[in-house]
């Protein structure tokens, strides 16, 4: 077992450009992956209306990047709300799942019309302009409320791992699932990790990105905060198969920058890493509002 740190060398802010519909609204959850032949760069995206402005809880979008920094948005959403209610109410936190045969698996939130409750969907396609939505990808349970945000890796052994946030007793948690395939069916088991008393994460937990470049041990970067919901990003390692943890942070790897004002919305969170040569770059929204790419470096300790 080798132990590993990570130090953060760079941060960026993340510019897209496209209609309105886009440069008008908040971004959040800015899912990157390397397009064909790794030329360049792809992104899913969430945009939200902006403080004090009505409408949906998201739409999901589309666009494209020379440099993994500034990108450019189709037209239109690739997913949007309805007409099924599952989703009336929004589309939320895109994680793509990329296919050998070169189609795609898209998982994100559903919001319902009345905002109250929000459920794992997912959406399938030959390429993610041309997706069609399949309806529940992980149901909510009796003591899992709210299934979301999935993170999703295919271990050495061949058996897919989902982690995904959940709620419960007031609190966001992280949950794993187990399946045979990409799309399940998925058989929850047991949490993988807790929240830490006493530490910057000790109260919510939320999912982030995998680093697998190691598959013997890979590497969450994921999200905690206290209660009063002041989130940071740290990281995680595990064992080949996700069922032990082998190290974890002490401190967080990225927070906001410090705000002279106590109520202003404090939050860093982490949605997608993108190795490109000998760099590893990990895309992350701030305040709910921006986008930014951290670039970063594992080392062993």
């Amino acid at each position: 077992m080798v132990e590993v740190d990570f130090n953060v060398e760079t941060i960026e802010p993340v510019v897209v450009h496209g209609p309105d519909a886009i440069t008008q609204r908040d971004l959040m959850s800015p899912y990157v992956w390397k397009g064909p032949h790794g030329r360049d760069f792809r992104m899913m995206v969430r945009a939200v209306p902006r403080m004090g402005e009505t409408g949906d809880t998201g739409t999901i979008w589309y666009a494209k990047s020379d440099d993994g920094l500034t990108f450019t948005a189709t037209g239109k959403p690739v997913i949007a709300p309805g007409p099924g209610p599952d989703d009336a109410g929004g589309c939320e936190d895109p994680t793509v799942v990329q296919l050998p045969d070169g189609g795609y698996v898209v998982y994100y939130t559903g919001v319902t019309a009345d905002r109250r409750h929000g459920e794992m969907l997912y959406a399938a396609g030959p390429g993610i302009e041309h997706l069609k939505k399949k309806g529940v990808a992980m149901a909510s349970t009796p003591s899992e409320g709210n299934v979301k945000e999935a993170t999703v890796d295919r271990t050495k052994a061949g058996r897919w791992r989902m982690f995904y946030e959940y709620a419960a007793n007031g609190a966001s948690l992280i949950g794993l699932a187990t399946g045979p395939d990409v799309d399940g069916p998925w058989q929850h088991e047991r949490q993988p990790f807790a929240p830490r008393d006493g530490m910057w994460d000790n109260f919510h937990l939320s999912t982030g990105p995998l680093l697998t470049t190691d598959k013997n041990q890979p590497v969450m970067f994921y999200n905690g905060a206290t209660e009063d919901a002041r989130w940071r990003i740290g990281w995680i390692a595990f064992d080949a198969e996700y069922r032990k943890v082998i190290d974890r942070c002490i401190e967080p790897l990225i927070a906001p920058p410090p705000s002279p004002n106590r109520m202003a919305t404090d939050i860093a969170f982490a949605a997608s890493v993108v190795v490109s040569g000998d760099d590893t770059w990990l895309y992350y929204s701030r305040a709910d509002r921006a986008l930014f790419r951290a670039a970063i470096r594992r080392y062993g300790r």
